[in-house]
């Protein structure tokens, strides 16, 4: 079960008294903490820590985050790594770019170091739910595996990125129910984690290109149901 004593994160940001803080409030929790300047060094040092949560400025030189974001999302290493945003620039279009690049949350500067514990120790507690969980759901060709998170369609394995991951086997566990965009982002999100409901839209736009059309149906004006007919 993952606790804060061996959730292991990467702070990477350009201001060194940003880091500091962060370093700081994160090592008092018990958390392992590693650090980066730019988002090509992230990288560098992500691949030899393997961290569970990489805390990222989107504004750095060298590389930016969101570009680092990216790449290590197509790295089989990072596809479940959490990571989470930090930026001053609250405008929706960063928001939604962050999320489009594999996000998993967006908090905006000035960092209060309280309320960002308290997300960290929500992610904490979610990953040690699906933990626990030893569950297998089928709909026609398609399995969802959520010991390992594995997909397979058909003899295929498809790899989702974490949050895709429970964005389909939460909608996949209740077939044929309808979800708002809201209900989505409190039970996939948690309701202690800003993000805007386009983020849904987002990950499920992401979901579909990856296992296909037919299972995820979007019930206009209301929001989205898993059909397993």
């Amino acid at each position: 079960m993952q606790t804060a004593t061996n959730y292991k994160i990467l702070v990477v940001d350009d201001d060194p008294d940003i880091v500091e803080m962060l370093q700081y409030n994160l090592t008092r929790e018990g958390y392992d903490v590693t650090e980066a300047e730019n988002g090509k060094k992230a990288i560098t040092v992500a691949q030899a820590v393997k961290p569970d949560v990489i805390l990222m400025d989107v504004m750095m030189p060298v590389l930016d985050g969101i570009s680092a974001c990216r790449q290590l999302r197509e790295m089989e290493d990072f596809r479940n790594t959490h990571i989470i945003f930090l930026t001053a620039r609250a405008e929706e279009f960063s928001e939604v770019a962050a999320f489009e690049a594999g996000a998993d949350d967006f908090i905006t500067k000035p960092i209060k170091p309280r309320a960002l514990l308290s997300r960290l120790a929500a992610y904490t507690r979610r990953d040690s739910l699906h933990e626990e969980e030893n569950q297998i759901i089928e709909a026609g060709d398609l399995r969802i595996d959520r010991t390992s998170f594995a997909v397979y369609k058909g003899d295929e394995k498809i790899t989702l990125p974490k949050k895709e991951f429970q964005l389909l086997s939460f909608l996949a566990a209740t077939p044929n129910k309808v979800y708002t965009r809201e209900e989505l982002l409190n039970n996939v999100w948690g309701n202690d984690v800003y993000v805007i409901a386009r983020t849904v839209d987002v990950h499920i736009r992401k979901v579909r290109e990856k296992i296909g059309e037919e299972n995820i149906k979007t019930i206009k004006g209301v929001g989205y149901k898993f059909n397993n007919d």
